[in-house]
């Protein structure tokens, strides 16, 4: 567990890049019981059980890509795939006696709290961007699911194997309200968080198309920018509705889909529920 920032944003990835994932206990558990029964389980079902867990979905992505095959030509680019291309009963084999996170952050409970908050934030923007990637009629939505997932991974790691360090850009945060993140992480990580996320996609081999829909940069392209802003709406809406970024959020994921502000919030309200009170207007 590291107290103290490593020296540079190549520590960070080789340390980061070679780490030992832990998983979800739910994660675990729910695989235990498919495994029971794993001569009637479908590749679809393993598949659901791993997209809730963006720390499992990483681990099989590196897995597959560690042990690419040389006559395997197409990047496997989802998590259905991926356990099509491993095999049900060999999956089972080798992500067996996975290390849990409930277990790695047992003396750090707000560690763990953070690494939860994170979860359940990527889990919420997997989501719209399921829906939003339905509604522009993209041709491969399950890629666009599991970039959305992964967006945030660097962080979601750093509160796995640094949450002493993350619990202080929190407190600087808290200290500074107009302290901008990148700002905060440069500070106490010495790296920003973007650069982390971008080197170690790389060392783990993810394919390019994941790497490009991951990129901030990039969201000039449709696909990119369905991500971006599921993300954007996942964090803004994690402080509640009333957040004040919001309504940007609304009226650039307007645009994308070709829908007006109200019309995205009847769409949203079917997916979240938003308290009338929480209610955003639209943007200026």
């Amino acid at each position: 567990m590291l107290q103290r920032p490593l020296p540079n944003l190549d520590a960070w990835v080789k340390y980061l890049g070679q780490a030992n994932i832990p998983v979800l206990k739910r994660t675990a558990r729910e695989l235990a019981r498919l495994r029971e029964n794993e001569e009637n389980v479908t590749g679809r079902q393993v598949a659901a059980v791993i997209l809730q867990d963006p720390l499992m979905t990483v681990r099989v992505l590196a897995y597959i890509e560690a042990n690419r095959r040389m006559s395997q030509n197409a990047d496997i680019t989802t998590i259905d795939r991926a356990v099509m291309m491993i095999g049900i009963t060999p999956f089972f084999a080798k992500f067996e006696d996975l290390p849990l996170v409930e277990d790695k952050l047992r003396a750090q409970p707000q560690g763990l709290i953070g690494l939860l908050r994170v979860i359940t934030r990527a889990r919420q923007a997997a989501l719209f961007a399921r829906d939003w990637a339905v509604l522009r009629h993209d041709l491969d939505i399950d890629e666009v699911v599991v970039a959305s997932l992964l967006h945030d991974c660097a962080e979601t790691l750093l509160w796995c194997f640094a949450p002493a360090l993350m619990l202080g850009i929190r407190e600087r945060q808290l200290a500074e309200p107009t302290l901008r993140s990148a700002a905060a992480q440069q500070s106490v990580l010495g790296i920003s968080l973007l650069d982390l996320q971008l080197a170690l996609t790389k060392a783990w081999r993810l394919p390019e198309l994941l790497l490009k829909l991951m990129d901030d940069h990039q969201a000039e392209h449709p696909r990119v920018r369905n991500v971006v802003l599921a993300v954007n709406l996942a964090r803004h809406s994690a402080n509640g509705w009333n957040d004040p970024a919001i309504p940007d959020d609304l009226a650039e994921i307007g645009k994308l889909l070709g829908l007006s502000v109200t019309a995205l919030m009847e769409r949203l309200r079917r997916q979240v529920d938003i308290p009338p009170a929480e209610e955003t207007p639209p943007a200026a």
